[in-house]
């Protein structure tokens, strides 16, 4: 059973305590948490959960209508957009190599299915607020995201190819280097063209626009640990801050100023 935390009301208990945002990344999840307002359309290389800490948000999938939910999961390669008005906003971002979006759907609760994407009207919040609010355990990000998924990975349906899973996890080794998709291919055994036709069926995005993922994930690393924005963009191979700052708004829909700071 997934943890609840306790309380008699959401808003009063978020009116009382408003951390900073929360990130955390490890080799097979990333962790975002805290207020955000509106962000423009964007698309992921890997599947998400979205989680109002406290209320319910808006949400709009590939320019369709503005829903109001509390919880979403949206796949790989789908666009969607969204409006917290300042609210505690929890992204829980799953790579392809530990599950696929099976992992997921099953927090979301009350849910209507679009294209792309699974709308609920509530959904598992209190694990996610727990880790936001409780900032002197950041040891337990990693345990708490897997128990998050745990239960469901067992039942998921469907398993990525090995050969993508290793050129996954090969990606996710090199911090942010820029590997050649001919090298990447060779070493599973597949031709480059049978590579990327095989990684984009599979994983959901074309395999350069999952590569660009990694070396974000590289520079917000960097940033978490205290590096500045220049540095987070040199140690993930981007040619400048200006070019990661491009690349962070393109894939998160918002300036990483917003939701990502140096510490």
């Amino acid at each position: 059973m997934l943890l609840e935390v306790p309380g008699l009301n959401d808003r009063a208990v978020k009116r009382a305590c408003s951390p900073p945002s929360l990130w955390h990344v490890d080799d097979g999840r990333a962790l975002f948490a805290g207020p955000l307002h509106r962000n423009d359309l964007h698309r992921h290389s890997v599947p998400v959960y979205l989680a109002g800490l406290y209320d319910s948000f808006l949400l709009r999938i590939d320019g369709s209508d503005w829903t109001t939910c509390r919880c979403a999961v949206v796949r790989a390669g789908t666009g969607y957009e969204f409006d917290m008005r300042g609210e505690p906003l929890a992204v829980v971002y799953l790579e392809p190599d530990v599950a696929g979006i099976d992992a997921l759907a099953p927090l979301v609760s009350d849910a209507s299915e679009v294209p792309g994407a699974l709308i609920g009207r509530s959904g598992e919040t209190g694990l996610l607020r727990a880790l936001y609010e409780q900032r002197d355990a950041r040891a337990g990000i990693a345990p708490a995201l897997d128990e998050l998924t745990r239960f469901s990975r067992r039942r998921a349906r469907r398993h990525i190819d090995a050969r993508i899973a290793r050129a996954v996890k090969a990606l996710q080794d090199a911090d942010g280097a820029i590997t050649p998709v001919g090298e990447l291919a060779a070493s599973v055994g597949l031709s480059p063209s049978r590579f990327q036709h095989l990684f984009t069926q599979q994983v959901g995005v074309p395999f350069r626009r999952y590569r660009a993922w990694h070396r974000l994930r590289t520079a917000i690393q960097e940033v978490i640990e205290g590096g500045s924005f220049t540095q987070a963009a040199h140690a993930a191979g981007f040619a400048d801050q200006a070019h990661f700052s491009r690349e962070f708004r393109r894939t998160f829909g918002a300036p990483a100023s917003r939701g990502l700071r140096p510490a």
